[in-house]
């Protein structure tokens, strides 16, 4: 068992770039996993752009990974998007984790962009077949509804042979997606319960569809805060949330203390997923920092206590 805990942000809530670094640079020492950014293309919100951001991280960092939670890929050109993964994966020499989706209905790009949601799936399933043939293969053909290729190739491939692809959705059809496509799978708002039963829907689909994808490579994600759940800070991020999602926050946030937290990773783990996206939960940029400094002091010890790695013999 892999157990590794990364950590993700959607808004920006820093006063500026300096403070963003200062909080991957934290991120860096402090031993997290990785580091993801949402992808948001509209908002009155300040939501960082993800592709850009991972290029970014490329340059600043050096041992941490990052990925997209998740890029929309009906809202972006699939032959772009392959060429992007592939130069920041090899600029950051194979630390990008791609991961994929399409999108949430609720989101306010489909209406700002006249986009019809009802093309998201197969938009989706077309962009998701072209950016893996791009990754490994060096001219590709493609007929679909949405997208037509013709000899379309990319160079330099990613530096990782097998750029991992990790799809994320919990229906069903973003399960067959999933055992079709993907190399992994990133839950969003599931609780234990759900991530448990996604996880096992797609081993049974996977093997059906005659593939596997490794016991490691099944994520979730949730907010946590060290506090109080009545504090200004969490109340908003509630809010925000269920206005957002139409879910019930509750049961979804982690708040407390250290225990609290690793309890909620353990409910996690006995459903079958042992990569996390936590999000630090604050009103600004400075809590934000404080709260991923003490996830890094009193988590992360306890994470590697509990679920030690094991080093696979030669």
């Amino acid at each position: 068992m892999t157990v590794a805990v990364g950590l993700g942000l959607m808004e920006f809530p820093f006063a500026g770039a300096g403070d963003y670094w200062r909080w991957i640079d934290l991120c860096e020492q402090g031993g997290v996993d990785s580091v993801w950014q949402t992808d948001r293309l509209v908002s009155r919100q300040p939501i960082l752009e993800c592709m850009a951001t991972m290029a970014a991280l490329a340059g600043r960092t050096r041992r941490l990974r990052f990925g997209m939670n998740v890029v929309s890929l009906a809202l972006r050109d699939p032959v772009l998007l392959a060429k992007q993964c592939a130069t920041v994966d090899l600029l950051s020499e194979g630390r990008l984790l791609p991961a994929f989706g399409i999108g949430s209905p609720l989101g306010p790009e489909w209406q700002a962009l006249n986009i019809d949601t009802r093309t998201r799936g197969r938009r989706t399933d077309e962009a998701l077949e072209i950016i893996a043939r791009l990754w490994r293969e060096d001219s590709v053909d493609f007929a679909g509804m949405h997208y037509r290729l013709a000899g379309a190739s990319i160079s330099p491939k990613p530096v990782q042979p097998d750029l991992p692809m990790w799809i994320g959705g919990s229906s069903q059809a973003a399960i067959r997606r999933t055992a079709r496509y993907g190399t992994g799978w990133q839950g969003g708002g599931e609780t234990p319960a759900d991530a448990a039963r996604v996880v096992a829907a797609i081993k049974t689909a996977t093997a059906e569809a005659g593939r596997s994808i490794d016991a490691d490579h099944y994520g979730a994600s949730f907010p946590f805060y060290f506090g109080d759940a009545t504090d200004s800070a969490v109340t908003g991020a509630m809010a925000a949330y269920t206005k957002r999602t139409g879910r019930e926050a509750e049961r979804y946030f982690a708040i407390g203390n250290e225990t609290a937290i690793i309890g909620r990773i353990a409910d996690y783990v006995s459903g079958g997923v042992e990569k996390f996206i936590l999000r630090p939960v604050g009103a600004n940029g400075e809590e934000v920092i404080a709260q991923t400094r003490r996830l890094i002091d009193k988590v992360l010890p306890l994470v590697v206590a509990r679920w030690p790695k094991t080093k696979v013999a030669a």
